[in-house]
């Protein structure tokens, strides 16, 4: 009997730690696609499969998900840079072929939280803009190698990239796919390939 006690406990631990996840994922999907003013409790519940109800079982309040779906979305644009770069014979242009194109732009529920969330960050603060900070800090240590160097200059190239980058990305997405937001990726992600940034 303490044993069936013990297994139902631990499903039921599995089962909300599984629709956590779920609440998450989706939270964070919807915050880099309209930003962080626009997704609602009930919103992300229902597509996260569960009910409004539900959601005070996992989190006191929405901000408290906000600032976790903040880290997710930031986390899983971090995940991506060794998959992009560990075997390329170029890494530094392998990570700009893929940050710089037309599928980054055109979807930003995937894409990177940094692009997609920065201009909801000075209004956040707290512990979403904590990892915000940090994420940036992440990519510009990814960055300092792939351009042979860990000197100020090198240092002041990987601001000058990870900026120029973001940048490019924010502007196209706000163009829409249009010829001028294609030939801004394409420019800066030749610029950065031939290491033209500074």
């Amino acid at each position: 009997m303490i044993a069936i006690i013990h297994a139902e406990m631990r499903h039921s631990k599995e089962d909300k730690a599984a629709s956590h996840e779920r609440i998450v994922a989706e939270a964070a999907a919807r915050i880099r696609a309209s930003g962080i003013e626009q997704p609602g409790v009930a919103e992300i519940m229902r597509a996260a499969g569960l009910t409004h109800g539900g959601f005070y079982k996992h989190f006191g309040s929405r901000d408290e998900l906000i600032v976790e779906a903040v880290q997710r979305a930031l986390a899983d644009s971090e995940s991506r840079v060794p998959e992009l770069t560990a075997d390329a014979e170029d890494p530094l242009a392998a990570f700009a072929d893929a940050y710089l194109s037309v599928a980054h732009r055109d979807d930003p529920a995937t894409g990177c939280g940094v692009v997609a969330l920065g201009a909801d960050m000075p209004r956040v603060g707290g512990g979403a803009q904590e990892a915000y900070r940090a994420q940036v800090e992440r990519y510009l240590a990814h960055l300092r190698p792939l351009l042979d160097g860990d000197d100020e200059t090198t240092r002041r190239r990987a601001t000058v990239t990870l900026s120029a980058m973001v940048g490019a990305v924010m502007i196209a997405r706000a163009l829409g796919p249009t010829e001028r937001s294609d030939e801004i990726l394409r420019d800066v992600r030749e610029a950065v390939r031939e290491r033209r940034l500074l």
